[in-house]
């Protein structure tokens, strides 16, 4: 990768890349690139990990949320998640459809990672039935559901800087195989637009990153969805919460053996990169392209909703290492207040429903 990012650098025009190009690179490069390597990301093994990674209880819960959903609104039973990982939400919502529900259902899965699809296809298509695609316009539009968790916070993003007044773009340089950053006076016109559109005024010595790549993505959710549900599970903040003052160096983090790393310039292309995403931007993006708002949740606030305190069993088991004592455990380690679910949101955009009430009363 160091080779790579050298020739990539040294050939650009300024002898400088930005950090959107950066991130692209030590993510996705077909071959070097973190996502694509075969290599184990998710898990004890892995580098980070998520909430289906925890328990079945997520996708399962999803999967009774959304046949729900398909009954009031009389809604195709397509499914499509993006950016499936190592297949373990849809091993989940695929066995809680099949023992709950007669009416099959069509599972799309959009992942650009060769490693995970064929993790996804090991572990999905000796029983279930999948169709993958490397991205959304692979797809028919259709009516149902488009879902994804933790996927708008691996896109690659610039990052802006305030000082002494300016506001500068933070591109990256190379010498002696070192990384390092330059700020260059803000130009791009797109990040221009972006501060413009949002409001956002940054104090001197902010940083923020600037998600460009969001617009592109949501707008190719709507043109693939003709009718139904989007739900966007990830960490972020709305704008007010960037204005906190522990947020002033943004966001931009890497993950290297479960361990949180500042310096995102470290390890390329072996470590994970995220940064909170911008939930104000995505609603408004969404808006725009007729995925109208409905609701942004806590993690835990959805779960409780879609009725996960109904999966808890009453009775008592003294064996703690039983099926029934650990899938307990799991529930409530997803509803505590300081548990996992506490740092995520779950925002629900629908269109071209006509009843919106996404939740028994």
């Amino acid at each position: 990768m160091i080779s790579y990012l050298r020739s990539f650098i040294t050939n650009s025009p300024t002898g400088l890349i930005s950090y959107a190009d950066y991130i692209n690179a030590v993510l996705y490069h077909p071959d070097l690139g973190y996502y694509m390597k075969n290599k184990q990301k998710i898990g004890g093994k892995g580098d980070f990990i998520t909430t289906s990674n925890i328990s079945d209880i997520y996708g399962r819960m999803v999967a009774k949320w959304f046949a729900a959903i398909c009954k009031k609104n009389n809604l195709e039973p397509n499914f499509c998640e993006i950016g499936a990982g190592n297949g373990r939400f849809a091993y989940a919502f695929l066995q809680e459809w099949e023992t709950s529900f007669q009416t099959p259902i069509k599972y799309m899965i959009v992942e650009s990672s060769p490693y995970h699809l064929r993790l996804q296809s090991e572990l999905l298509e000796p029983h279930y039935p999948i169709i993958q695609v490397n991205k959304l316009d692979d797809l028919q539009s259709f009516n149902g559901m488009v879902f994804s968790n933790e996927l708008f916070d691996a896109l690659p993003v610039h990052v802006i800087e305030k000082q002494k007044g300016q506001l500068y773009e933070v591109m990256i340089g190379m010498k002696n195989d070192t990384l390092y950053e330059v700020n260059m006076p803000l130009t791009h016109p797109a990040i221009l637009s972006f501060i413009e559109e949002t409001g956002f005024e940054l104090t001197n010595e902010q940083r923020l990153e600037v998600p460009l790549l969001m617009a592109g993505m949501v707008e190719d959710i709507s043109r693939v969805l003709k009718k139904g549900i989007v739900v966007t599970a990830d960490y972020g903040y709305t704008k007010e919460d960037w204005k906190h003052p522990s947020r002033r160096k943004g966001s931009l983090r890497g993950y290297y053996q479960h361990k949180m790393v500042e310096n995102v310039l470290e390890n390329p292309g072996e470590m994970d990169i995220t940064s909170h995403i911008h939930f104000d931007w995505l609603i408004k993006k969404g808006e725009q392209t007729g995925l109208m708002f409905e609701s942004k949740l806590r993690q835990d606030e959805f779960l409780l909703k879609a009725g996960i305190l109904k999966e808890l069993e009453n009775h008592y088991d003294p064996n703690p290492f039983s099926e029934v004592s650990k899938r307990n455990r799991a529930i409530r380690s997803l509803i505590m207040p300081a548990g996992i679910s506490s740092f995520f949101h779950l925002v629900i955009q629908q269109k071209g429903l006509n009843d919106c009430s996404l939740f028994e009363a």
